[in-house]
């Protein structure tokens, strides 16, 4: 475990430096630049109190790395959120190991969490807009979208894959298996889209309207909202004299204020109401059709028994990569994530599968 721990702490400090090295805004920069700073130390503390080499160690590890990949894909914002969620993972872990000992818990384990709001906080240059701006990193978080990809292909694979078992074991693996995997294709996908459809467009109707409300409150009664982000400074731990020069400097543009009000009255974030239903849809939809397709891919050039050994095949080796991706958010084992799913899968295949028979050998 303090291996597991040591390789956190480090892959924590090469992200926040790639973060840094990617950051327009010098005042954000710096942040990331401390906290970069302090999860080394964290790193060196921890080898030295375990008697670690950390020369040895010192290499980010694959899961960082391909944080890193995925930030330039897809934007730094989104590591953000996940580091912010490793704090609060290493703060637990904390806890639950001094509850383990019976040992005394003196409210200092969860000070990864605040550190790098403080740090912001501390910046002696740091502007409304810029405090707001980060707020608005924290939440948006790449918009989950690579959990949404995994999870989305992970149902279309689990269901379409059982489906196809279920109507292999009662036709033996005949022709009929094909027209079946492609029907369970297309109603799964068609259904998940429009349920993401009807979610997101319900949503943001429904958050479009809330916004306009505090819209038409700040033109109104502009004095009222400063007001209103002074006492959201200030519940943040800013000082009053500091939280009233924030607001004043914030209340200079009107968007960044709104942003800020919608932000930590409404609890929504507006950078999440710009995509598309239709996008969401479409993307539901294919992410479905990715996974459901991998078990049905082996009908479309043999037949049989032969067909069935493949699709497990090829279902199994999905599986595993589906298990191993979740390890980016999980941090668990690669090996013990990837087979569990396998076995979880496999499982659920064969139940369908004995079913089919059964009802096969009736007919």
């Amino acid at each position: 475990m303090s291996r597991k721990n040591l390789q956190t702490e480090i892959d924590t400090c090469y992200l926040y430096r790639v973060m840094a090295q990617n950051e327009t805004d010098p005042i954000i920069a710096r942040v990331f630049e401390k906290m970069s700073e302090i999860e080394k130390s964290h790193a060196e503390a921890l080898a030295k109190k375990e008697k670690i080499d950390l020369h040895n160690l010192i290499v980010p590890s694959w899961r960082a790395k391909t944080f890193h990949l995925i930030g330039k894909i897809f934007g730094y914002d989104y590591i953000l959120g996940v580091l912010m969620d490793t704090e609060k993972t290493i703060s637990t872990s904390i806890l639950s190991a001094r509850k383990k000992k019976n040992l005394e818990i003196t409210g200092n384990e969860t000070n990864h969490v605040k550190i790098l709001r403080s740090i912001l906080d501390s910046e002696e240059k740091v502007t409304g807009k810029q405090l707001s701006k980060f707020e608005s990193r924290h939440r948006s978080v790449g918009g989950n979208a690579i959990r949404a990809a995994v999870l989305g292909g992970n149902d279309g694979l689990v269901s379409n894959f059982s489906l196809v078992m279920g109507i292999a074991g009662a036709t033996s693996g005949n022709s009929g298996v094909l027209l079946a995997g492609m029907a369970g294709l297309l109603a799964g996908a068609l259904s998940m889209a429009l349920g993401e459809w009807i979610s997101v467009k319900s949503s943001k109707e429904l958050y479009e309207r809330q916004i306009e409300l505090e819209k038409e409150e700040l033109e109104t009664n502009p004095e009222g909202e400063q007001q209103e982000i002074v006492l959201i400074y200030m519940a943040k731990g800013i000082p009053e004299e500091q939280a009233h020069e924030m607001a004043a400097e914030l209340m200079q543009d009107k968007g960044q204020a709104h942003k800020l009000l919608v932000q930590e009255e409404l609890g929504i974030n507006a950078e999440e109401l710009k995509g598309s239903a239709v996008e969401a849809a479409l993307y539901s939809f294919g992410l479905f059709a990715i996974g459901a397709v991998i078990p049905v891919i082996p009908f479309m050039f043999a037949a049989g028994m032969t067909a069935v050994a493949l699709s497990v095949a090829f279902s199994a080796a999905g599986l595993f990569l589906i298990g191993a991706a979740i390890t980016l958010f999980t941090g668990r084992n690669v090996w013990f994530s990837g087979f569990r799913q396998v076995i979880f899968g496999l499982l659920a295949a064969a139940i369908t599968f004995g079913i089919g028979k059964l009802i096969g050998a009736s007919i």
